[in-house]
């Protein structure tokens, strides 16, 4: 079949089949002139390219690869991120005893300093102390991996599984992107040419813990599951245990663009034609800068955006009272029944749901209805965080499982208004929500049942 045929045949075709058979005849036309005598030499590059590619794309070494590279890029966001974290928070604490001062000066009502002090300030700078240091490591290490030329590589290799859940493969670099920010993720899906497989992109796009997540993550996994180490081990088990999440989520992203692609989302995957470039030195200068200002910048402020006005409402409802009790503890003890069948509590599900607009509040929101003090709350250290948690009957299962929760659950916000500006469907927009929802909350209660009837809570 020439090309001629095929587009005479274009009105028999559809967009994408015609495509992909346009591009298989052209390969397989290029393939045959190769063999009639076509010559060329290989240059160094073109040789190192090669060898290189055996191994990162081989189906024997590609994905240990791949998550050893995922490891370390994590390794070192978790290991480089807490010294910066703690200087931050420090220094914004120091800030706030000037400003509490410049308030109690011009005799500002009580009211006042705590709607813009106690919620609205601690809460903004809770999510730059939490979110900066990681994103300015995170975001130029895998700007680098980009810049080497590794990540087409990633695309490469998780094609093969895309195809056999029915999406498609430039759907790996969607995900990607999703672990700097879920919002900005869904626009990146923008990519993929296919309806059908976009929307999958979408619908799945929120199982890949986005950097909002990775402070609850990181220190529930330090102090639970990585308690009995120390030092370099202890930052090392806490990154085994933040890989095997990210794996898991993965597995789910699998599951649910399988079951999609059988039901809502009928179809044929695609094929994925993928240049692989030449690996080059990365200009590590101007990617650092680039990934550290740009990048990281922009998400800092839309997370600012959205948790300064969740920051003042958590407070005010921290203290309106009705009789004895505040708004906050009743809405506390009404999700405290559906919470324990979940292996949490009333206090987390609140934490939740008041930080749907921005995840990266949703600790200081639970610090501050555990320990009642109608503020955002800072703990000054980790060992003082878990004694708290260890008084509110946490166990191991108990921080699992809001890991877990806070893994699959309902995107954020941001998210969801992007997701519907790029579907323009309320219907596909309440999909998103509810597929990540149900998983969320099926998944923690399997596991505490289970935990219950072995007796291990």
């Amino acid at each position: 079949m020439n090309i001629e045929q095929l587009y005479s045949e274009a009105q028999q075709l559809s967009s994408p089949k015609l495509r992909d058979e346009i591009v298989h005849h052209l390969y397989k036309r290029s393939s045959q002139l190769c063999q009639e005598g076509v010559t060329y030499s290989k240059s160094k590059s073109d040789t190192k390219t090669e060898k290189l590619d055996a191994i990162f794309t081989s189906p024997l070494f590609g994905f240990p690869i791949m998550i050893v590279m995922l490891g370390l890029v994590f390794y070192l966001t978790i290991a480089g991120a807490n010294i910066p974290s703690s200087m931050l928070a420090e220094f914004f604490g120091w800030l706030e005893n000037y400003i509490t001062a410049f308030f109690t000066f011009i005799h500002a009502p009580e009211w006042l300093h705590g709607v813009l002090v106690l919620g609205l300030y601690r809460g903004t700078t809770w999510v730059i102390s939490v979110m900066l240091p990681p994103m300015a490591i995170f975001f130029p290490t895998f700007a680098l991996l980009e810049n080497y030329g590794y990540l087409p590589r990633v695309a490469f290799n998780m094609d093969r599984i895309f195809k056999k859940v029915g999406a498609h493969g430039k759907q790996s670099l969607t995900m990607a992107m999703g672990f700097g920010c879920n919002a900005a993720a869904v626009i990146s899906t923008r990519i993929i040419e296919s309806p059908r497989e976009r929307m999958l992109a979408i619908l799945t796009n929120n199982f890949v813990p986005c950097n909002g997540r990775w402070g609850t993550l990181i220190v529930l996994a330090s102090l639970f599951m990585a308690a009995n180490f120390t030092g370099g081990l202890k930052s090392l088990v806490t990154t085994g245990v933040i890989v095997g999440l990210v794996l898991f989520g993965i597995i789910v992203t699998f599951f649910v663009s399988w079951v999609l692609s059988k039901t809502a989302l009928k179809g044929v995957p695609t094929h994925y034609t993928l240049e692989l470039p030449p690996y080059r030195r990365p200009k590590f200068f101007d990617t650092v800068i680039r990934s550290s200002l740009t990048k990281s910048w922009t998400v800092l402020v839309r997370a600012v955006k959205v948790a300064a006005p969740a920051a003042i409402l958590t407070w005010v409802i921290a203290n309106i009272y009705i009789g004895d009790t505040s708004i906050l503890m009743y809405m506390v003890q009404f999700l405290d029944p559906f919470g324990q069948l979940l292996g949490l509590d009333g206090y987390i599900m609140l934490a939740f749901i008041l930080g749907m607009p921005a995840n990266e509040i949703v600790f200081p929101i639970l610090l501050m209805g555990y320990l009642s003090t109608g503020a955002l709350t800072e703990v000054d250290n980790l060992v003082d965080l878990k004694n708290i948690f260890l008084e509110q009957g946490w166990t191991w299962v108990t921080a699992l499982n809001m890991m877990l929760f806070s893994l699959l659950h309902y995107p954020c916000g941001t998210t969801l208004i992007n997701i519907y500006k790029e579907t323009k469907s309320k219907k596909w927009t309440f999909l998103a929500f509810l597929i990540p929802t149900v998983i969320a909350i099926l998944v923690p209660f399997i596991i505490a049942q289970t935990a219950r009837l072995l007796g291990w809570i």
